[in-house]
């Protein structure tokens, strides 16, 4: 049973019976058929990894709008503003990502039944965009005051081969942050507070290539050596706990024109993860042990040539942990549970939470929507078919809401629970 102190308890507590907390609280419930229409506005603006221009472009038109201060683009596309407490409280980053996984095209339109969403990258992480902007419409009809500033951020490149490059963009660029809250789960029961180690890995096997009949025999075969090595990566027994996993995620070589030659040049993708640093570098050195002595063992079969073999790091995602009793994890634990949310633990995680743990400041991932069942967490992120549980859509609003006021303090009301 999880049990919460009694101090952030006694917080919690006070600023619910706080008649400006339940004016807020009410007001994004109101808010909630704006924030999904927003979300159908935002979703349409398409933002591959790389190419959030356009997104951007919109989002820092709405910060502005709803009163932001210095509102610009920062390192790496970053769209930054600023809603400034009373300075007496912690700097506080709230934020969601730009990008998606699509490519320009991918959305035809969106589509709304049976309680949900249906577009590609409706949920991940474009909600996350159209629920700060409603937050921001409460707290500004309520006149809430911070103690602590607030940095409102959509960051870019999260996904894929940006690899959560826009937090650690906006984290080097505002070293005085000391609390992150970001938004990125379909499910807002799983309070995520730890960070997975993960790297994403190219080997590319390179040798002399020829035909596939005559030079039969007198050359080493890329392919074969890439294959070997593939082989071995698979034979790995990862564990359980700490959760550990591994994926060769493509495979590259020759082309159809070359359909009976040896190719040249081979090449395939591993991704990586475990929530233990010693079990991390275990696997990662079993990776590239298998990589060299499937180089070899192909080289010395035919003893003719040796291939070569050159690495490149595409994703490199630092992990960290934190203390399960944390203070703000206690927090979101109750704030979760007043919105008739079951909360539980997530072991593990692989968010822009991570770029803040890692650097020791106090973070935590929330979710999108409310998923009160097994059918709406299937909810196919990174696909076509990718859908939004839309039914309760301003409980996780009201959640981050209450997080914020958590962990910035409430001007004249209650400091941080976490600097506080």
């Amino acid at each position: 049973m999880y049990e919460v102190s009694p101090r952030v308890k006694t917080q919690f507590e006070k600023m619910r019976q706080l008649d400006q907390v339940k004016r807020l609280l009410d007001f994004i419930k109101a808010d909630e058929r704006k924030s999904i229409d927003e979300l159908k506005e935002l979703v349409l603006v398409e933002a591959p990894t790389h190419h959030e221009e356009a997104r951007a472009a919109v989002i820092a038109e709405k910060f502005r709008a709803l009163g932001l201060e210095d509102v610009h683009t920062g390192r790496g596309g970053n769209v930054i503003g600023l809603r400034r407490g009373a300075g007496n409280g912690p700097k506080v980053l709230i934020e969601g990502h730009l990008d998606t996984v699509f490519p320009f095209g991918s959305v035809k339109g969106v589509e709304e039944r049976d309680g949900f969403l249906y577009a590609p990258g409706i949920g991940d992480d474009t909600r996350a965009l159209a629920m700060m902007l409603s937050l921001l419409r409460g707290l500004n009809a309520t006149g809430i005051r911070t103690a602590g500033d607030v940095y409102f951020v959509a960051t870019t490149r999260e996904e894929g081969t940006g690899a959560l490059g826009g937090m650690k963009d906006f984290l080097e660029e505002h070293p005085e942050i000391e609390i992150s809250l970001d938004i990125d789960s379909n499910d807002m029961s799983r309070i995520i507070f730890e960070a997975t180690l993960c790297q994403t890995w190219e080997f590319t096997f390179r040798g002399q290539g020829g035909h596939a009949w005559s030079a039969f025999g007198t050359v080493a075969q890329p392919v074969h050596a890439a294959a070997r090595a593939v082989a071995k990566i698979a034979s790995y027994e990862a564990p359980a706990q700490p959760k550990t996993t591994f994926a060769v995620s493509n495979f590259h070589a020759g082309n159809i024109s070359g359909v009976h030659a040896i190719a040249s040049e081979a090449s395939f993708i591993v991704n990586f993860r475990s929530n233990g640093a010693d079990e991390f570098a275990r696997e990662k050195q079993f990776i590239f042990d298998a990589v060299e002595t499937a180089a070899r063992e192909e080289s010395e079969k035919w003893g003719k040539n040796t291939i070569e073999v050159s690495s490149r790091c595409i994703c490199d995602i630092p992990g960290g942990a934190q203390d399960a009793h944390s203070p703000l994890v206690e927090a979101a634990w109750l704030s979760l549970s007043s919105l008739d949310v079951s909360p539980w633990l997530e072991q593990g995680g692989s968010t822009n939470a991570n770029i803040a743990i890692s650097k020791g400041v106090p973070a935590l991932c929330m979710g999108r929507a409310w998923a009160p069942d097994e059918n709406s967490k299937r909810v196919h992120n990174h696909s076509l078919d990718e859908k939004l549980h839309i039914v309760n859509a301003h409980k996780p609003v009201q959640h981050i809401a209450q997080m914020l006021l958590m962990a910035a303090g409430l001007d004249g009301e209650f400091g941080s629970i976490v600097k506080g």
